[in-house]
């Protein structure tokens, strides 16, 4: 973190340089705010320690002229005289903070940490808009797409909690940045957390943070994720795949607005708004146990259901041409003419894997395509390698999945193999699985299978 000093006493600047060059911050100092502007402007720093009584520009002149260099800049006021007034007009202007002299070394490098986390929260969401940008839009116009894009834009002026179901590679984190970004939290930070990639005995510490000392490692005080969303919108994503103790944590902040960190005593107040997403089924989770029923409820005040690809596959084309020109702008690569023969395969594939799987499918055969037209045959040779791949007997080193969801991808194949050599029938396909219809709607439903009709007769 590069810091500029601000402070016509020279024993100050020396002081702090030593002080926060030992923890590994980069520092330049300036006696007047002219000379800091000046240095500023050469290369902007990622924080300011600004003095408030500076000879000619003081501090508060200053501050504004600092953040019009460039606005990411944090900027800490520091003051051995400053009343009330000047610390609120202060805030007003945007200072990060105010610390009083005589300075305390942990006051100023917890209150840089803390800016530093701030602004790495505040890069975090940038660089996600940045890297959605224009992708972030939820392309095609079959029915099941339209209605998502008709809930957005009625839950995002609010502040409701929203709970985005849908299978992986759907679009989720698509739709939970169209509601931080068409709502009024947008310029505030967008903070994500994986549930199911935190290992479990550090989800309460990235999500809540925790306090110097908590537990081994802990070398430090580290703000959460909800801190660190103050203000915007945390993501929750595979929300289901929480742990028990995390999931009642996560309920008393929702109920309460307050958290506390681990291995703390203070109470923290955040203005937060919690968008969740889940591939499972939760009310199942909820029936089995694995599930707080009163989280539930919290979080599934508005439901979104993404639809998956199979669903909605008058969309494809649409999504290919999309997936061609995020090409053209990522890679700069001139796409190649996808045949109306090529898209019909794809059109009959089964999409396990939803629009990401295309979108992969795509690169691929842009990348290594013979010629400027993609023919049937190309899309069958990638098609088949998937499927080689992707056999649930076969295990991988490099599969990141659970075993849990190891084994739904399993039954999933089974469920879906018996369905389609039973032409949709469910009462057949639970013939050739040896099990009854009602034990294999249930596993159906629980893995959002849509073949057959609960309704059919047992005979077409």
């Amino acid at each position: 973190m590069n810091v500029l000093i601000v402070d016509d006493e020279g024993n100050i600047r020396r002081s702090l340089r030593a002080l926060l060059e030992a923890e590994g911050f980069r520092v330049r100092d300036a006696a007047t705010a002219e000379e800091g502007l000046l240095l500023a402007e050469a290369q902007p720093p990622d924080a300011v320690l600004l003095d408030l009584a500076l000879p000619g520009m003081n501090g508060l002149q200053a501050l504004p002229r600092f953040q019009d260099v460039d606005p990411g800049i944090t900027v800490v006021m520091m003051s051995g005289h400053a009343s009330l007034g000047d610390a609120v007009e202060a805030t007003r202007l945007g200072a990060f903070h105010f610390i009083e002299k005589p300075l305390s070394p942990e006051a100023v490098l917890l209150t840089l940490r803390g800016a530093a986390e701030v602004a790495r929260a505040r890069d975090l969401s940038r660089a996600l808009r940045e890297e959605l940008g224009p992708e972030a839009e939820l392309v095609g116009d079959s029915a099941g797409i339209q209605a998502v894009r008709e809930a957005i834009r009625k839950i995002a002026p609010t502040d409701a909690r929203v709970l985005i179901t849908g299978e992986s590679g759907t679009g989720k984190e698509l739709v939970a940045t169209a509601i931080h970004g068409t709502s009024a939290r947008a310029s505030g930070p967008f903070i994500r957390v994986n549930s199911a990639a935190i290992p479990r005995d550090l989800v309460e510490s990235e999500m809540f943070g925790h306090e110097k000392g908590a537990f081994t490692g802990a070398t430090e005080r580290r703000r959460g994720r909800f801190e660190l969303a103050d203000g915007g919108t945390l993501f929750l994503d595979e929300v289901g795949d929480l742990g028990p103790e995390a999931q009642a944590k996560l309920l008393r902040v929702l109920e309460e607005g307050r958290l506390q960190r681990v291995g703390g005593t203070e109470t923290i107040e955040v203005d937060v708004r919690v968008v969740a997403a889940t591939h499972r089924d939760l009310r199942s989770e909820v029936r089995e146990g694995r599930f707080r029923e009163d989280l539930f409820f919290r979080l599934n005040v508005v439901p979104i259901r993404v639809p998956p690809l199979r669903e909605r596959i008058d969309d494809l084309n649409a999504l290919i041409d999309h997936a061609l020109e995020r090409l053209v702008r990522k890679h700069g690569l001139q796409p190649p003419t996808f045949s109306h023969e090529a898209r019909e395969v794809l059109r009959r594939h089964s999409w396990p894997g939803n629009v990401r799987e295309l979108l992969n499918i795509v690169e691929r055969l842009t990348i290594l395509s013979a010629g400027s037209i993609v023919d049937p045959a190309e899309v069958v040779d990638v098609l088949s390698l998937d499927r080689r791949r992707e056999d649930p007997h076969t295990f991988r080193a490099d599969d990141d999945r659970t075993l849990r969801d190891r084994i739904e991808a399993y039954e999933r194949s089974l469920l879906e193999g018996a369905l389609d050599h039973a032409g949709g029938n469910v009462a057949e396909a639970a013939r050739l699985l040896r099990t009854d219809r009602p034990n294999l709607y249930r596993r159906m439903k629980r893995l959002g299978l849509r073949h057959g009709d609960p309704e059919r007769t047992e005979e077409r």
